[in-house]
């Protein structure tokens, strides 16, 4: 690994400027969802543990260079309060004379949050003066926002240039399994990718067919590898415009020996509802007046063939309409097979994507993997094979 972690560094003492995200939801002047907070948690007690002072650095929402009072981080103070077991002091900037002498009033242990990085219109431009009045606060930078880091700001980037810095705990559990995932992972590997549009997951698409073994396509997607190879699908979800793109893809995976596994089988249904009258029929017989909702049986049997001959998963969106059952069945066996995979000792698995979660947290197998990574644009802009800026400043 190319980087540090906090076990590389001397903190006693220290003023730690900490990137984080916690752009959680609140509603009502409360959070209402602690998931990001608690997740950084553990970065911040071992800062305290090891002597240094914690300033935490955030953004929230998109307020465009303009302070705005509804975007504030203060209302986050008691979230973290809680999840810390400590005080956190709170201060109306990041960076000028408040924030400098916010920061002088910090004793051993103490917690300070500083105002929202995006209230200043040189975050987002990745301006190093900016980044260099934020530097005069600390002594070493941490960032702990993986979630961020696919942006070349002034707080994620830049900032990293200007003091000794270092990967915090949740972003050392990130790079750690998607460097066992995709950098040296252990083969054969299989990738489950799904979701609605082909059109939004092309580079990703085309990068994993020269890193995986197996490729399962599933959800939307499938019916347009289906329509490419002259499928009828029917009414079902299906972008024909994206067909040269499905074959092209399909021929470079053939080329590199990666093997792609489309539906064989697929329940479909006259309606998109919750328990909709639905039959299983092949891929290739959807009836015209017809929507293909999820995988079929058939086809969830040879995904858990694939899933067992397998030493690494990486999975990126839904194989079905898992949203309303009973089309969530395909994604639900996939995602138990792969956490049963993963408790034996079988198989590392690691996902991440919004709907990914969701899913597998609905099917009760997230739990059980061996890395579920709650960055959206970070962990696909990773998987599509490109650098991305917060992580490579930590490289320098």
């Amino acid at each position: 690994m190319g980087w540090n972690s906090l076990d590389d560094m001397d903190l006693a003492g220290k003023r730690v400027l900490v990137r984080v995200d916690i752009n959680v939801p609140v509603e009502a002047g409360k959070v209402t969802d602690d998931t990001r907070i608690r997740r950084i948690a553990p970065t911040v007690a071992d800062i305290r543990a090891k002597g240094g002072k914690p300033v935490l650095l955030a953004h929230f929402g998109r307020p465009k260079g303009k302070v705005v009072a509804e975007m504030s981080l203060q209302p986050l103070v008691p979230a973290l309060e809680a999840a810390f077991g400590a005080s956190v002091a709170f201060c109306a900037d990041c960076r000028g004379p408040a924030a400098e002498a916010a920061v002088a009033a910090l004793q051993d242990g103490d917690v300070l949050l500083l105002e929202n990085t995006r209230f200043h219109a040189g975050e987002e431009k990745n301006d190093a003066a900016l980044a260099a009045e934020m530097a005069k606060l600390g002594d070493i930078y941490c960032n702990d926002a993986f979630s961020a880091a696919h942006r070349a700001h002034a707080s994620t980037e830049a900032l990293a240039q200007q003091l000794p810095a270092c990967a915090g705990r949740l972003m050392q559990a990130e790079l750690t399994a998607l460097e066992a995932a995709l950098g040296q992972p252990q083969r054969p590997v299989t990738a489950v990718v799904g979701g609605a549009k082909v059109s939004t997951k092309l580079e990703l698409l085309g990068n994993l067919v020269e890193k995986v073994d197996t490729l399962v396509i599933g959800g939307g997607m499938a019916n347009t590898f289906l329509a490419a190879q002259g499928i009828d699908v029917g009414k079902s979800l299906c972008e024909h415009d994206m067909a040269p793109t499905a074959k092209e893809i399909l021929a470079k995976a053939a080329a590199q020996g990666c093997a792609i596994l489309l539906p064989s089988d697929v329940v479909v249904a006259r309606e998109f509802k919750a328990n909709a009258a639905n039959e299983t029929v092949a891929a290739d017989a959807c009836p015209a007046d017809a929507m293909i909702l999820d995988a079929g049986p058939a086809t969830v049997a040879a995904v858990s063939d694939a899933l067992a001959g397998s030493k690494t998963l990486i999975w990126n969106g839904p194989m079905g309409a898992f949203e309303i059952a009973p089309f969530d069945a395909a994604t639900n066996a996939a995602a138990l097979q792969a956490a049963a995979l993963t408790k034996s000792g079988s198989l590392v698995s690691v996902a991440g994507g919004g709907d990914t979660v969701a899913a597998l947290n609905q099917a009760g197998a997230a739990d059980s993997f061996t890395y579920i990574s709650t960055a959206g644009g970070a962990f696909l802009e990773w998987m599509e094979g490109k650098t991305l800026p917060g992580v490579a400043a930590l490289e320098q």
